[in-house]
């Protein structure tokens, strides 16, 4: 059975004034197509018959609305990622958590509001490795009469990184769970779903045409399953402006570094010798050595092209110098470098917990066919975490369901030499501080944290959307060894702060 921990709601949600607020519409087909890619051709789920998938593009307070039709042969969800489903749980999509999958021929609408978001967040599917190719950009934009904390861009350009495989990916993770192994490595990156002109048998290259002298908004966004990336473009810097549809104080810097999940918007100044300019990306993988690509380690990176107006279409590009795949003080620095907008940060603090992310063996489950004697298991707190089977978390909760789950999820006090700060993160360990010694001034807001090897991360957040919340790793070679938990959050006391009934199209298991 899960294990969760119980949070009670002690606030009142508040509610925006959504007057100039409007419905997005959306319909989403999920199902198979062909693509030929690295000399092969490969049949992938995906939707609208797109890689990525179409973009949700949306004002702040707007209410979403996407009627998902299941023509794959795959039970599958679709997760909102970075949507805080303030009293919509049943749209937040991880399967088994909040819903059971919507099945081969069945249908799901999945509505929710996207008041208090802005910037770059992003959709993908919930369910086994389905998410390497079902995904897509979700961009939240000022409402009507507001305006960027930055000047306004003359251009956007969305730019999603992910990761190929030229083999079934559900066929990926099956095998790998069978065999209690990690899956096999990647085949490739992509820049919105393509591979650029490096890798053999390349043959198409994502291409962004713009005008010199103009500031272009990069919309990146790490899809990768199971890699932490750098990306850079040739001949330019970025001042990075948000993270995670958060924004932040500005940071120049000529490298982004992003964690599956994480989102950046960086504004991008053409003031360069008119060009071809290569953007590239390549795994950094000292924060998970566990995800090495083959592709990478031969010396490959996924290319698209900024490419001045102008330009002749066949000119050679300029190519970034890269960093090395293990240079862990690029990526320490550009975490480190960043800084929210200073905001009211949580106080006082009425829960304190530890969570210890352990990584290890145990020996093979009986299911495991081609196991040999021990398989890769992960854990929080020494608990390995397993979904249901035959009702979701959600409804479980909500229906007062017994023997679903348990909420005795292990978070006592920390042990010896694995205190943490408030507000950061870093390498190694270290005695507790005290309050003077935290940044509670401008930390950085985030839905996702790349936690370093052998390091630590500290977050504070908010008990007031009633729900379970899935708190888990998003290098999603480690969820199936179990390397999760539930925030069980209570009702409140009045009518705005308790859980909503099921919508009446929710899918059965």
């Amino acid at each position: 059975m899960a294990q969760l921990l119980w949070l009670a709601l002690g606030v009142l949600l508040l509610a925006s004034s959504v007057a100039d607020a409007a419905t997005a519409n959306y319909t989403f087909t999920v199902q198979s197509m062909k693509i030929n890619q690295l000399c092969n051709s490969t049949d992938i789920i995906a939707v609208n018959g797109q890689l990525p998938g179409p973009t949700i593009d949306v004002f702040e307070g707007d209410e979403v609305v996407v009627d998902v039709i299941n023509a794959s042969p795959y039970n599958l969800t679709i997760h909102w990622h970075g949507i805080l489903q303030k009293l919509t749980p049943w749209a937040d999509g991880p399967s088994m958590v909040t819903q059971c999958p919507i099945q081969p021929n069945g249908s799901y609408t999945y509505r929710f509001n996207v008041t208090g978001h802005e910037g770059t967040l992003w959709w993908h599917a919930h369910s086994s490795f389905l998410r390497a190719t079902v995904y897509g950009a979700l961009i939240i934009r000022p409402r009507n009469g507001t305006a960027y904390p930055f000047p306004a861009p003359d251009q956007e350009v969305p730019v999603v990184l992910g990761e190929w495989w030229s083999q079934n990916v559900v066929d990926v993770e099956k095998d790998a769970v069978m065999a209690g192994q990690l899956p096999s490595h990647s085949d490739a990156f992509t820049i919105n779903g393509l591979t650029g002109q490096l890798y053999q048998c390349a043959n198409e290259t994502f291409t962004a045409v713009v005008q010199p002298n103009t500031t272009v908004l990069l919309r990146v966004i790490n899809a990768a399953l199971n890699t932490h990336l750098f990306f850079k473009v040739a001949g330019h810097n970025f001042t990075v402006v948000a993270v995670d549809a958060c924004y932040t104080a500005n940071y120049t810097t000529d490298t982004l570094v992003l964690a599956p999940g994480n989102t950046v918007d960086a504004l991008v100044y053409t003031g360069a010798a008119p060009g071809s300019y290569y953007m590239a990306v390549e795994p950094h993988h000292t924060l998970s050595p566990a995800a090495t690509t083959d592709a990478s380690d031969g010396g490959s990176v996924a290319t698209g092209i900024l490419l001045y107006n102008g330009t002749s279409a066949t000119a050679t590009p300029a190519m970034p110098a890269m960093p090395n795949n293990s240079d862990s003080t690029t990526a320490n620095d550009f975490y480190s470098g960043l800084r929210g907008v200073p905001a009211a940060v949580p106080s006082p603090v009425d829960v304190n917990m530890t969570i210890q992310l352990g990584l290890g063996q145990l020996p093979c489950d009986a299911a495991q066919t081609n196991c040999s004697v021990n398989a890769f298991a992960a854990a929080m707190n020494g608990v390995s975490f397993r979904l249901p089977t035959q009702m979701s978390l959600l409804e479980a909760q909500f229906g007062n369901a017994s023997g679903v789950y348990t909420a005795d999820f292990p978070d006592g006090v920390p042990p010896n030499g694995t205190a943490m700060v408030e507000g950061t993160k870093g390498l190694g360990t270290f005695a507790p501080g005290n309050a003077s010694a935290y940044n509670l001034v401008d930390p950085v807001a985030r839905n996702t944290i790349a936690v370093p090897a052998g390091g630590w991360a500290v977050i504070r957040f908010v008990a007031n959307n009633p729900g379970m919340w899935f708190f888990h790793c998003h290098l999603d070679a480690h969820v199936p060894m179990g390397l999760g938990m539930v925030f069980a959050v209570e009702n409140g006391t009045t009518a705005d702060s308790m859980l909503p009934p099921p919508p009446a199209d929710l899918p059965v298991c």
